[in-house]
């Protein structure tokens, strides 16, 4: 498969999506290596939708150790139910926050980010990863994000 992705230009968000996730399938359907897929599936959701910071946090005996990203430096490690990454983790849901401002116990890697999308990666039922998307815009996030996002997450195993 092309490297490349040929998003339709001018597209609306959800136009993105339904052309980027059939291609996400085909790219992760053939390579065994959760790393890998996490790495390009950040990498494939940067370019679509020029997020501000986007990533996967693995779940790691008791924490959530930051894996592959695209974006500035963010925090390493973080604790279960700690922030938007660790109550997604400790919830097992997608929580949208339009401004991480207002999220008590919001944990700023970045002091740019102003809102967030984190999606649970799920195994049999139990939370190995989060997806964690920031964007430098309030309230960008919805749930049309929330639907493609879920199923892009379904594709890490």
């Amino acid at each position: 498969m092309s490297e490349d992705l040929y998003l339709p230009y001018g597209a609306s968000k959800e136009e993105t999506y339904q052309a980027l996730l059939p291609r996400l399938q085909v790219l992760t359907a053939g390579e065994p290596d959760l790393i890998a897929n996490m790495a390009n599936i950040s990498s494939a959701l940067k370019e679509a939708f020029e997020f501000f910071w986007i990533g996967f946090y693995r779940v790691i005996d008791d924490r959530l150790v930051l894996g592959p990203f695209q974006g500035s430096l963010a925090c390493t490690r973080i604790s279960y139910g700690k922030g938007v990454c660790g109550t997604a983790w400790k919830e097992g849901r997608t929580l949208i926050v339009p401004d991480v401002n207002q999220f008590p116990g919001h944990i700023a890697c970045n002091n740019l980010s102003r809102s967030e999308i984190v999606l649970p990666v799920k195994k049999n039922g139990l939370v190995t990863a989060v997806l964690d998307v920031d964007s430098d815009r309030l309230n960008h996030f919805d749930e049309t994000d929330a639907f493609y996002l879920e199923k892009i997450c379904a594709l890490v195993r």
